[in-house]
């Protein structure tokens, strides 16, 4: 019979004298007692902010300084460009700083020609268009009387204007616009000065830069990246020379073309769209063609459609004929690739990205062409576009072919019975 205490009940076992009794499990979603964080867990916990604070600050950083990185690189791929003439210069002993400085003085001189030449074109035209607005006027207000029947004199469509809410609030928003506009010039005054100042640092600094980028390489990786500078210098000078030729001769064709027909300007539109159409990938051509015919327009609508039909004919003499043979040994790159290319480089840096795009791929291509292993390709009919004829027979072509032009045999007639 098991013992029971007083009350009763049966008594529990209790273990032997001199152990222990076992500890009960904890209970579930309880923390047993006296348990300790883990030593590692603040130490990640703050490894983690910081690695978030710093991809924020850097983050942070990079776009405030995406303008900055861009006029770099313009000014980078400048110096790529008139690297072959500063080194030129230099190997017959001049200075490279000053070699440097006289290509920087020659394009500067181009472009303030130009820039001189199409404003004082476009001043012409302006006021020749103010001084004929009157007589433009009077001509569309008679069209409107006689095909309305209406009585509208030029007093009246002229106090009209002039006292007209649209016109008021026209003149103060371009009045409260002026220093809009006077800001963004000066900042594409600024950001103009810092692209030169960097592309004359690169091209004229061009053999330290090198030396100190070669430092901090192995000597196995300085081989490879000078030759990798080698080749973005020659594709890239490469890509300019070629078009420069390309618009020197779009420049003198057009100017030909618009001299005959007496359009006023000739010259100046001629240079406009010889650069416009090669250095504005893509669109260019169109915007180099719009200002001519705008132009021929005023003297003679019918010279408007020559020069459109003109600007369309020596496009394709252009890229089938002119454009392959002259860039096959600069920038040899497929056409479908270098459209590609100027989409991409539009979508990542807008027009900067346009301009770099074909002299960047053409530097990837010709450096991965040097790297990469090629082998023979094999003799096989699919290789030059031929289909291989299986075991089953003529081809589907052939068999329809005989089908159409195979006529049947004739069925005897059966003779009634």
């Amino acid at each position: 019979m098991a013992p029971t205490d007083d009350d009763g009940r049966t008594a529990q076992d209790t273990p032997p004298h001199g152990t222990t009794p076992p500890a009960a499990p904890p209970a579930a979603g309880t923390a047993p007692t006296g348990a300790r964080m883990p030593r590692w867990l603040p130490r990640a916990m703050v490894l983690a902010l910081a690695l978030i604070a710093s991809f924020q600050l850097g983050s942070w950083a990079f776009h405030q300084l995406t303008g900055l990185l861009i006029n770099i690189l313009i000014a980078f791929f400048l110096a790529l460009a008139i690297e072959p003439a500063v080194s030129w210069m230099a190997s017959r002993g001049m200075r490279r700083g000053f070699a440097t400085f006289l290509v920087f003085l020659g394009l500067a001189i181009a472009v303030a020609g130009f820039v001189t030449l199409l404003g004082s074109m476009l001043a012409g035209q302006i006021i020749k268009m103010v001084e004929g607005f009157p007589d433009y006027l009077d001509s569309v207000i008679n069209w409107v009387n006689e095909t309305f029947h209406t009585h509208v004199r030029r007093v009246d469509v002229q106090e009209g204007l002039l006292h007209s809410d649209w016109l008021r609030k026209y003149a103060q928003n371009s009045a409260a616009g002026v220093l809009d506009v006077s800001g963004q010039v000066l900042g594409g005054l600024f950001q103009l000065l810092t692209i030169a100042l960097f592309a004359f640092y690169f091209a004229a600094d061009g053999p330290r830069l090198r030396r100190t980028l070669c430092s901090v390489l192995p000597p196995a990786r300085q081989a490879e990246v000078l030759r990798a500078w080698e080749i973005a210098v020659d594709k890239t000078g490469g890509y300019l020379y070629s078009r420069g030729v390309m618009a020197l001769i779009s420049g003198i064709a057009h100017y030909i073309l618009l001299e005959a027909l007496g359009v006023p300007y000739a010259p100046v539109l001629g240079v406009w769209v010889g650069l416009v159409s090669q250095f504005i990938p893509t669109i260019g051509t169109y915007l180099a063609g719009a200002l001519p015919m705008l132009i021929a327009f005023t003297v003679n609508p019918l010279y408007a459609v020559w020069v459109l039909v003109f600007v369309v004919i020596y496009q394709q003499f252009e890229n089938y004929m002119l454009q392959p043979k002259l860039t096959s040994k600069s920038v040899d790159i497929h056409p479908a690739v270098a459209f590609g290319s100027v989409i991409a480089g539009t979508a990542l840096l807008g027009a900067v990205g346009a301009l770099i795009a074909i002299p960047a791929v053409a530097t990837l291509q010709a450096f991965l062409g040097a790297y990469v292993k090629r082998y023979d390709v094999t003799d096989d009919p699919r290789v030059h576009g031929h289909r291989r004829r299986g075991p089953g027979g003529p081809g589907l072509l052939t068999r329809a072919r005989r089908l159409i032009w195979q006529r049947p045999a004739e069925e005897p007639e059966e003779t009634p019975s």
